[in-house]
């Protein structure tokens, strides 16, 4: 799948999410998740990750669906968190040796392996909202594990191949580490925003490799649901 089908699918896919969540969740809550000093929303992110200690040549791209809530706590600062759940992090082409060290014994057919590894993403961002609308944020970010596989792709005389090996018993199941980046709102006090981040592991990803941490760039959109229309005091 190209760039461009990546997009097209990231958006159609985010654009289905968050109409429907935003129905559920407007039924549910009406605007009691948004007001002055809080704004509850969906993000939708597209993430490139790698994790070090492996000899892996192409980082793992993979779409990132979740809520976040944007608590104001004074003047122009924030606190900025809430949960991906749908989210991967891992690394592409491994090489034989890194397919020695997990263990899987290469298929016979020509492809590619690729480690990949599903979390429930957690950050706690402190947030610096400057007046122009662009933002500084940074802080912790944790991860809970709850599968993890080793997968073999092969596309050969029109033979389409793809087999999973589950490997979570050699992954940590808890993943933390720190998270910085920028973003810029779309349109004062309730509209979208755009934003990108980077996120580095100070865990090891493996269980008996040290030094073997994730680390991701994500691009995100964030859409705020039942936003409250009155504008927050500076």
């Amino acid at each position: 799948m190209n760039k461009k089908k990546y997009i097209a699918f990231f958006a159609l896919a985010f654009m289905f999410y968050s109409g429907h969540s935003q129905v559920l969740l407007s039924i549910l809550f009406g605007d009691k998740l948004n007001s002055e000093g809080l704004e509850f929303g969906l993000e939708g992110a597209y993430n490139w990750s790698d994790i070090s200690e492996l000899e892996a040549g192409k980082s793992l791209s993979a779409l990132n669906l979740g809520f976040y809530f944007d608590f104001r706590i004074k003047n122009q600062w924030n606190i900025y968190t809430g949960v991906l759940v749908k989210s991967r992090l891992g690394t592409n082409e491994l090489t034989s040796d890194d397919l020695a060290f997990l263990e899987i014994t290469p298929n016979q057919e020509e492809g590619s392996y690729s480690q990949v590894i599903n979390y429930f993403i957690v950050p706690a961002l402190l947030k610096y909202n400057f007046k122009n609308r662009i933002y500084l944020e940074g802080g912790p970010q944790f991860g809970l594990m709850y599968k993890s596989w080793v997968e073999f792709q092969s596309d050969v005389e029109n033979r389409d191949i793809r087999i999973r090996d589950y490997n979570k018993d050699k992954i940590n199941t808890l993943d933390a580490g720190i998270t910085f980046g920028t973003g810029y709102k779309l349109i004062p006090d309730t509209g979208m925003t755009v934003g990108v981040k980077y996120y580095y592991g100070l865990t090891n990803v493996y269980k008996g490799l040290s030094g073997s941490n994730n680390s991701s760039l994500f691009v995100k959109l964030n859409i705020p649901i039942g936003a409250n229309k009155t504008p927050a005091a500076e």
